[in-house]
């Protein structure tokens, strides 16, 4: 039965027996997990403590113990908190046990932690990563119990549970004379081999008689001779036991894993299989039922009282208990109440015996007592009892049986004990109880049940702060952070999207739960931006050095945010779906733009071409050929050759042959920062080898040259210093200094500064880098410069004065990167030779423009992440304080019976005319229409609170002096917009809104346009131009406002009708479209109200916000009287005419044009573990205080 138990297996020991040193703790940010459905929790590994938290197991499920120990209160033990206290007397152990026994029934959380308990123990983190064996433990453990409640009322609780004694008889067999001797005990030891069971093992040890003869006589006493004996024990029958919990050991004599079966006397777990929960519905009456069957003594009054003289033979009365429950008293009873007739003698106080125990009945007095006790529900019960099927043990009303491993709870049945008698994992130490103690009935299923008032106020307060923490924690880890880009924030220049204003005021950041939909989210960025107009697509974009690119758009708004793949910190376009400031964006991977730096030979008006190089950045999209780098470079024909080196400091020119200019980039295997050399035709001989590789050494370059720029009489002198990636710079410049033979001095005061291929002198670099950490490539040009270079506390900047600089024109300067704004202003205006006040610095972005201001004068420039390089703008005017906006005010008034506004490519050739008016002068060639003419007439500034409503900010702007001209009544009769791209942008609508709310930014502008009478926009408004017809002409009556309340819904019907109350025209009389004077198009708006998706054959409602009407404020409505004009056309000759000078111009552009569209200014920044020897074996100790 026990099979190889005794064999060694080192394979199935487990790693906590050879523990690294560490404790396994959860993550300090994570609280540990809730119960799982067993409801019963587990014990944490602290790296080799399996046998202790099997044991603990134990004496937890062990109610008697457990409940024992809850009596104990602090006015015995004493308190936790005291146990540092020198004089305090804090039994720490019993303590430490009762709070985890109350953890282990009440906190909700998978696994307990044994570590506090330890702690008492004395054990370090060494002796809770080695295993022990569990019965020595036991022992260990309770013997430190017992001297930690010495003086207490629970001095004697172990040998009051656990004490036994065996009665050891030897009788003469001559004189007939009984020796006693009784041997105390806590627990039993058998040896199990070669016996066929635990019975068999017990009988051998403590039962079977033993027979003194022949060698081995017995010395009597009262015979005073050695004699024939016989050793045997009592038969004690006062007493059965019920076996409740199995340690379980798996692995060798030296090591293994130990975990434990226990049977849930209390029924505090869910013994419920997880494949069973789909019918967790119990009927109460049969389970009344079930509990009166599990009852023996029940059951057999009911069979005897059914007996006509309640007499029966004990053989006949287990076959009628048979054939009435369906199962045998063995299979249903035997295991936990023993044999039949053992039963029976048992309760002798019930049934009756013959004097040769072959018949039973039951006694009169409880004949009486039973049959009205029983008879009441007699055939209730009988019928029960008859339609029973067999296998009453595994039902839910008797306690049931889990399997504890470590932190793991999981139910079993009791065949499954069977099968740990034998193999590898077999039981290892047995827990019994007797069978006659009964749990009161108040206790069942009650984890609170006597657990002491200060222990039960502690597990709820934990479990309180658990439940904060888990909410805490859920909300963390289901929430992630996207960063929103705004479209109507972005322009696109160079191939890619970039901030109109800056990085801050065009991406907002929103923190989400990625559990919720994409719906979910189109919705809160809708009520985000209550400024919003028409369609919102949600696109995921990513920052390439272009700029930031648009990938895909994101569909199915029924999907979770994890479904459709968005990670933490995504970026993510709000945008229309179709264009940004005018200009159709191109999306995908395939057109992702790419900064490429290409060198080509500089021109001059001496020669015809000149040695120099220039390295420019361009920008080309990924699927574009790349004999498109000629047009970009404005030259006719060449060769291309592309730097095919990997190695950092190295170049290898390779010529791309002709027949692959066709190719594109991404084809040719180019990437970001890829470097291609144009090299005219002509010049092929000289420049290029028959087998197409640059003719230079550079592939072999170990050295630098450095330039003395140190001394104007001998400025021009340079030499090469041999170098490798690690020679150290400030070697570099000693050497340079004693080949260039200069003043020793300047050893003490110079730097060495990079040159790049324009001739610009770039930031010093630091004496202590290498040439590998100053990004310093082979046969680089340094320059050697007076002064030192600044230290690590130090930053070397650019400055320039205004926003129009030059490149090489900035000039430097050294200062402490603690340094305030406001100090780095008066040095760098002190240093420019400029005086005053009204100055501010703002940050220069990677084209060469004025980027962000600097608004904080008080921050340090470190705190505002400057480093060592970068170019600052000194530009005039004063900041305005923080919480104040500056706002630039113009004045507005349409023009002509089709006004229209320029689209953005018209933008960069607006000229500011005389007396302040900006005017949008057309391209040559291009289409251009001289009554759609945008008029902007600057009136000047007005300073105000963020905090300030739109109607304050038109009061304001109506006290400027070059307002006073125009007669306006009051601010209601003016419109507001913000200017973008020197034309009116977004509908400022709601007169009390905040400014703030706008979301403006320090360099928003507005324009007004007035009324003819009061106006006070909602939200649900939306204005637009209107534009009747003329009968039998293609033409249109001058333009006339119409306000639509979309509060209805915005869809085509609503605006048809709102159209047609406002031309006092029946509905089915008339057609509207909207004009696209970008194309110069009609798009017609149709008189249905819903459409029919294909896919789903659902009609859904149409909305013309989005696509492809994108309807917004401003926008032009032509409107047809079918009365008058059945006509379907709704262009006009106007459109004719531009539509052909657009195909025309796009015909005539040039390549010098398109080079000029394309290009940048600069670019931004298993093997199986070998056997381990076994040492020492260490002892095990628990350390206990003296409380006697």
């Amino acid at each position: 039965m026990f099979g190889d138990l005794f064999e060694e297996d080192y394979s199935s020991m487990s790693n906590d027996h050879y523990g690294k040193g560490k404790k396994l703790k959860t993550k300090a940010l994570e609280p540990p997990a809730p119960r799982e459905f067993t409801n019963l929790s587990g014990i944490r590994n602290q790296g080799g403590t399996c046998y202790l938290n099997s044991l603990l197991q134990t004496l937890h499920f062990t109610p008697e113990f457990r409940e024992a120990l809850f009596s104990l209160g602090p006015e015995e033990l004493g308190s936790l908190e005291d146990k540092d206290k020198p004089d305090a007397k804090v039994r720490i152990i019993p303590l430490q046990l009762q709070r985890l026994f109350a953890q282990l029934l009440l906190l909700d959380q998978e696994a307990a932690s044994t570590a506090d308990l330890t702690d008492s123990f004395g054990w370090t983190s060494d002796e809770e990563m080695r295993q022990h064996d569990v019965q020595e433990l036991n022992r260990i453990l309770f013997s430190a119990l017992e001297t930690s409640l010495v003086g207490t009322s629970g001095h004697d609780l172990i040998n009051r549970l656990y004490h036994g004694t065996i009665v050891n008889q030897i009788v003469c067999k001559e004189c007939k004379n009984v020796s006693e001797k009784q041997e105390d005990f806590l627990d039993l030891t058998v040896a199990v081999r070669n016996v066929s069971g635990l019975e068999d093992a017990l009988w051998n040890m403590y039962v079977e008689e033993e027979v003194f003869d022949y060698d081995n006589l017995y010395h009597c006493g009262t015979c005073d001779r050695l004699v024939k004996a016989a050793k045997s024990e009592l038969d004690d029958l006062e007493y059965m036991y019920d076996l409740f919990s199995v340690i379980i050991h798996k692995g060798g004599c030296y090591g293994g894993h130990y975990h434990v079966y226990i049977k849930d006397v209390d029924h505090l777990g869910n013994w419920q299989f997880q494949e069973d929960k789909s019918n967790p519905d119990v009927n109460l009456e049969d389970l009344q039922n079930e509990e009166e069957i599990d009852d023996p003594l029940m059951i057999l009054k009911a069979v005897l009282l059914q007996e006509e003289s309640n007499l029966i033979p004990v053989d006949q009365l287990g076959q009628k208990l048979l054939k009435k429950i369906g199962i045998s008293w063995n299979k249903k009873y035997r295991k936990q109440y023993g044999p039949l007739r053992k039963f029976l003698q048992l309760h002798s106080q019930i049934f009756l015996l013959s004097s040769d125990e072959s018949t039973v009945s039951l006694l009169k007095d409880s004949s009486l007592q039973a049959e009205s006790d029983i008879r009441r529900n007699d055939q209730q019960l009988l019928k029960t009892l008859t339609s029973e099927p067999p296998g009453l043990n595994d039902r839910p009303s008797c306690p049931h049986w889990f399997d504890i491993n470590d932190s793991k709870v999981q139910p079993i049945k009791e065949k499954d004990i069977e099968q740990q008698f034998q193999g590898k994992e077999s039981a290892y130490m047995l827990f019994y109880r007797k069978s006659q103690l009964q749990r009161p009935p108040e206790a069942r299923a009650n984890p609170r049940y006597r657990v002491p008032c200060h222990l039960l106020n502690e597990m709820d307060a934990a479990n309180t702060e658990l439940q904060i923490q888990r909410a805490e924690c859920d909300s963390t880890n289901n929430n992630f952070e996207l960063r929103l880009h705004l479209g109507p924030h972005y322009h696109f220049f160079n191939g890619a999207l970039h901030p109109v204003v800056s990085q801050t005021e065009s991406m907002w950041d929103l923190t989400f739960d990625k559990r919720k939909t994409l719906g979910d989210l189109r919705q809160s960025i809708f009520q985000l931006l209550e400024f919003w107009e028409g369609d919102m697509v949600l696109s995921v974009a990513k920052f390439v050095p272009a700029g930031l690119h648009v990938y895909q758009t994101l569909d199915g708004d029924h999907l979770t945010l994890c479904e459709i793949e968005i990670a933490d910190g995504e970026d993510i376009f709000v945008w229309n779906g179709v264009e940004v400031g005018g200009i159709q964006i191109p999306a995908g991977r395939d057109c992702e733009p790419l900064l490429l730096n290409v060198l080509h030979p500089a021109t001059s008006s001496e020669e015809e071409q000149c040695q120099r190089l220039i390295d420019s950045p361009y920008v080309f999209p990924s699927n574009a050929e790349i004999g498109s780098v000629f047009t970009a470079c404005a030259i006719p024909d060449g060769v291309i050759l592309v730097n095919s080196a990997e190695s950092v400091g190295e170049e290898s020119w390779t010529t791309i042959p002709k027949e692959d200019l066709k190719k594109t980039f991404r084809e040719q295997g180019l990437r970001n920062g890829s470097s291609l050399l144009i090299q005219s035709s002509n010049d092929g001989d000289s420049l290029l080898t028959k087998r197409g590789k640059w003719i230079t050494s550079v592939n072999e370059v170990d050295w630098l040259q450095v330039k003395n720029l140190c001394q104007l009489d001998s400025e021009g002198e340079q030499v090469k210093i041999s170098a490798t990636l690690n020679t150290v710079v400030f070697d570099i410049r000693i050497k340079a200094i004693k080949e260039l033979k200069l003043m020793k001095e300047l050893a003490e005061d110079s730097c060495l500064r990079p040159i790049d291929r324009n001739g610009k002198l770039l930031c010093p670099v630091p004496d202590n880098y290498t040439l590998k950490e100053a990004e310093l490539k082979m046969g680089s040009s340094l320059g050697l410069c007076p002064g030192k270079a600044p230290t690590s506390s130090q930053l070397f900047l650019f400055f320039a004065v205004g926003s129009d600089v030059q490149p090489g024109t900035e000039m430097e300067i050294i200062v402490e990167e603690t340094i305030s704004v406001r100090d780095c202003l008066k040095v760098m205006l002190e240093k420019s030779g400029l005086s005053g006040d009204a100055w501010h610095l703002r940050k220069m972005d990677w084209c060469y423009e004025a980027g962000e201001a600097l608004c904080e004068e008080d921050a340090a420039l470190k705190e505002l992440m400057l480093s060592s390089g970068d170019t600052l703008l000194l530009i005039e005017g004063k900041l305005p304080p923080l919480g104040l906006l500056k706002v630039p005010v113009w004045w507005y008034q349409p023009r002509g019976p089709l006004h229209r506004w320029k689209s953005h490519q018209d933008q960069t050739n607006c000229t500011f005319s005389q007396g302040g008016v900006w005017r949008a002068n057309s391209i040559q060639d291009a289409p251009s229409d001289v009554h759609a003419e945008v008029s902007l007439r600057y009136l000047g500034d007005v300073e105000i609170s963020e905090d300030a409503t739109l109607g304050e900010l038109k009061s304001q702007a109506m006290t400027l002096p070059s307002f006073l001209e125009f007669s306006i009544p009051s601010p209601a009769f003016l419109r507001a917009w913000t200017v973008e791209s020197r034309r009116p942008g977004r509908l400022l609508r709601v007169h009390c809104q905040r400014l703030r709310e706008y979301k403006l930014g320090q360099r928003t502008e507005i324009c007004l346009e007035p009324l003819q009478k009061e106006e006070n926009l909602g939200p649900q408004h939306v204005l637009l131009r209107t534009q009747m017809r003329l009968p039998g002409k293609r033409a249109y009556a001058l333009p006339v406002d119409l306000v639509w309340d979309t509060a209805r819904g915005w869809t085509a019907g609503s605006l048809r009708h709102q159209v047609a109350d406002f031309y006092s025209l029946p509905v089915e009389k008339i057609e509207i479209a909207k004009y696209l004077p970008e194309k110069f198009e009609w798009l017609p708006v149709p008189s249905w109200n819903q459409q029919i998706t294909k896919r789903k054959k659902k009609k859904k409602q149409d909305n013309l916000q989005g696509a492809p009407y994108h309807l917004k404020d401003g926008d032009t409505i032509g409107i047809k009287n079918l009365l008058a004009d059945d006509d379907d056309d709704f262009s006009t000759v106007r459109d004719d005419i531009g539509r052909e000078k657009q195909k025309a111009f796009a015909l005539g552009k040039n390549k010098s044009q398109e080079a000029l569209r394309v290009r940048s200014g600069d670019v931004p920044s298993g093997a199986e573990t070998p056997a381990r020897p076994r040492g020492p074996e260490a002892s095990l100790s628990i350390h206990v205080g003296s409380f006697r």
